[in-house]
């Protein structure tokens, strides 16, 4: 087995951040918040945070704001959910939350409910149950989750349950690791957990083990070093990480490193990128990999982090 590469992975994630009119860089334009979390929660796992100029960072983040109190993916672009909480998780990493308004933010979040409990991901209305876990994330970091109707949001959520233990998008939509992890991540942030069948979610969930030690997302599929997160860390949450074998899918995530230029692709051998770098990382933090920060499997930042972010009031 290999071990984590960690001087290449930052010198990898530095040249991403820097780069602006390459293709990859304009084909990420729209989401570049969400890529700036990626790579950053990278560093800090990794204890390498420091490689970066965090006032800049912080100028950057601040500047995607927009006048509703959300953020877009970029400066200029509209504001989502999905973005809000990005830069929520940044400006966490660098302890410089107390930088926005925070009663803005958390309206425009709380203004993203629903009747039924759910959540739209921005104005055009869109209903996701990972907007359900965004939202709830990005309010618990905020301290303000007494401004939604918790209570509706979890019951939202169960309506999303499957017979086979798993959730999906939407009430009736099929169970996919992705949606999993986001519906028992904001069950277990609104105490909610013991709605679950552990049981029967776990056997669904270390069914996506494959031979290869990866994981996949639904049955049938090829295994994807991001559900070393999305799987591992419902695992986790519902106390059935030992049904998998751990070794094998640390050995996966080794194997799908770039060991000249640094960063993880999805499987061994495919390019490269910053999402499925912060995944493999993330998973193998999961995993207790020696030398790299813990990181809590529900509001995806590092351990520490959340302790600092949460235990101020």
């Amino acid at each position: 087995m290999g071990e984590l590469l960690v001087g290449k992975h930052v010198k990898y994630i530095i040249t991403v951040e820097k780069r602006k009119d390459d293709f990859e860089s304009v084909a990420m334009e729209h989401l570049r918040l969400n890529g700036a979390y990626w790579g950053l929660t990278t560093l800090d796992i990794m204890g390498k945070l420091a490689a970066v100029e965090q006032d800049e960072v912080i100028s950057w983040v601040m500047q995607c704001q927009h006048e509703s109190g959300g953020f877009g993916g970029n400066i200029g672009h509209d504001p989502h959910v999905l973005y809000t909480l990005s830069a929520i998780q940044v400006l966490a990493l660098f302890d410089k939350i107390h930088v926005l308004d925070i009663d803005m933010v958390s309206n425009y979040i709380a203004g993203l409910q629903n009747e039924d409990g759910s959540f739209s991901g921005d104005i055009w209305g869109e209903v996701d149950t990972r907007f359900s876990y965004i939202s709830i994330l990005s309010l618990a970091l905020l301290h303000r989750l007494d401004k939604v109707d918790v209570g509706k949001a979890v019951k939202y959520i169960l309506s999303c349950k499957n017979v086979d233990g798993g959730f999906g998008c939407t009430p009736g939509a099929e169970s996919h690791a992705g949606q999993i992890f986001c519906c028992v991540a904001a069950l277990a942030i609104t105490g909610s957990l013991h709605h679950v069948d552990k049981d029967l979610l776990g056997w669904w969930l270390c069914e996506r083990q494959v031979k290869s030690g990866g994981l996949n997302g639904r049955p049938e599929k090829l295994p994807d070093v991001c559900y070393s997160w999305w799987v591992l860390s419902s695992l986790i949450m519902i106390d059935r990480v030992h049904w998998i074998d751990k070794g094998k899918l640390v050995k996966f995530i080794l194997d799908c490193q770039d060991k000249e230029n640094g960063g993880i692709s999805d499987r061994p051998d495919d390019a490269v990128d910053v999402f499925h770098t912060y995944f493999g990382v993330a998973g193998l933090s999961l995993l207790e990999y020696p030398g790299i920060k813990p990181i809590d499997p529900a509001y995806a930042l590092p351990v520490d982090v959340v302790n600092r972010v949460m235990l101020v009031r």
